[in-house]
């Protein structure tokens, strides 16, 4: 394999389609740049990208003014038109958010609320009957209609943005994990197995890595990256007339997931779940992979010692729900009674890179942060893969704000 090592004006760590979108935005603004990605997998998209829902979330979940909403509802908009100019898959196929009793209704006028504050156009309350002629066998007192929410699968949207960065001159280099980093001469130098690469500009997009390579670079984040596994069913080829699209819960604002929810994938599956449980590896996609640094990371970590004995109830419901069908049928029957434990079979699961802070507060929203000659993407989680072109112009503006 060629490496190309020595100067560059950009090095960009992690190829995953938030450090991808970046390496984009950056060669639209500037294509004489000398860009290179550094990505430790063989491929691009291989962690949150490709084990993701694959929603096109619409941004009625995120607090006015934050960057999450802003981020979203433009990112959304910019990744639709992307799909379309580049031909790949999607569909905008709208969302149920359904209340199933009094105390949910009161939340989904909040919900309303902010969806209109943040730009979501055309929302509306629908009756049960009209819930109802969305999808069929939906249950609900009252429910929320979101039709700007939408499907694809990010892997090739990550796919793409890694094509066209290549045709524009971009490099992407594959098996290049940062081991240490280092200042000198004004210069970042970020040092794999491979070599070193000095930049005027180091951007950190490592996704479940991202605080560990704040770390490295001397830099101080303002949480550690606490890895949940969400784990999801598939419903039954037979059975996949349930759910036309997706159906999602009011959220509970006591707690810091969304809870269970059927989600229809762009190739036609439909998913169920996920659930938000501990993992015991950053890349922990299975129950028994297992990485004892990032166990007793997690584990010893202050911030999720106070996380835990707040939500210790609900995080040991979590728990053995993972461990149980017929529990997981039974919250899903919340929204769709007719589902049973024999119509579910073996999903995928994803981690989500969640920044902890120390005092146990899950990070509210994405985390950018910027200082000589290096920018760190501290906190991206959902809705990052929807917001990804959006925060790569944020990310891109900081980091071409130390080459002028």
């Amino acid at each position: 394999m060629e490496v190309t090592v020595g100067k560059w004006d950009v090095v960009v760590i992690g190829a995953g389609i938030v450090g991808l979108a970046t390496v984009y935005q950056l060669l639209e603004r500037r294509p004489s740049l000398n860009v290179v990605v550094l990505e430790k997998e063989d491929q691009p998209g291989a962690h949150q990208t490709g084990h993701n829902s694959g929603v096109i979330h619409s941004g009625i979940y995120y607090r006015p003014g934050s960057l999450k909403a802003s981020l979203c509802v433009a990112g959304a908009k910019s990744l639709v038109d992307f799909c379309r100019d580049q031909s790949i898959p999607f569909e905008i196929c709208g969302k149920i958010v359904a209340a199933t009793n009094a105390v949910e209704v009161e939340r989904l006028q909040e919900l309303q609320r902010r969806g209109t504050v943040n730009g979501v156009p055309d929302i509306a309350v629908l009756s049960p009957a009209e819930a109802r002629n969305i999808e069929p066998h939906v249950h609900c007192v009252q429910a929320l209609w979101v039709p700007t929410t939408g499907i694809v699968d990010f892997r090739q949207v990550a796919q793409k943005l890694a094509q066209i960065v290549e045709s524009r001159g971009g490099r992407l280099l594959f098996s290049q994990p940062v081991m240490a980093m280092r200042r000198e001469r004004g210069a970042t130098v970020a040092i794999t197995p491979h070599g070193e690469f000095s930049a005027r500009v180091v951007i950190n997009c490592a996704g479940l890595h991202a605080d560990r390579i704040a770390r490295l670079a001397g830099f101080t984040p303002p949480g550690r990256i606490v890895p949940f596994r969400g784990e999801y069913y598939s419903l039954r080829e037979a059975r996949r007339h349930l759910v036309r699209s997706l159906i999602y819960p009011v959220p509970d604002p006591r707690f810091p997931f969304l809870g269970v929810h059927f989600t229809r994938r762009i190739d036609g599956c439909i998913e169920a779940g996920p659930n938000a449980i501990l993992a015991w590896a950053r890349e922990g996609y299975t129950p028994t992979t297992v990485r004892l640094r990032d166990t007793l990371e997690a584990l010893t970590y202050p911030g999720f010692i106070r996380l835990a004995r707040k939500y210790w109830k609900t995080g040991l419901e979590e728990m053995v729900r993972s461990h149980s069908k017929k529990l997981f049928a039974k919250a899903l029957q919340r929204l769709v009674p007719e589902v049973t434990a024999q119509d579910l079979a073996p999903g995928s699961a994803g981690v989500r890179a969640q920044a902890l802070s120390p005092e146990g507060r899950l990070l509210d929203d994405f985390v950018v942060m910027a200082e000589a000659g290096q920018v760190h993407v501290l906190n991206a989680p959902s809705p990052a893969a929807t917001s990804s072109l959006a925060i790569g112009e944020v990310v891109a503006a900081k980091g071409l704000s130390f080459l002028r």
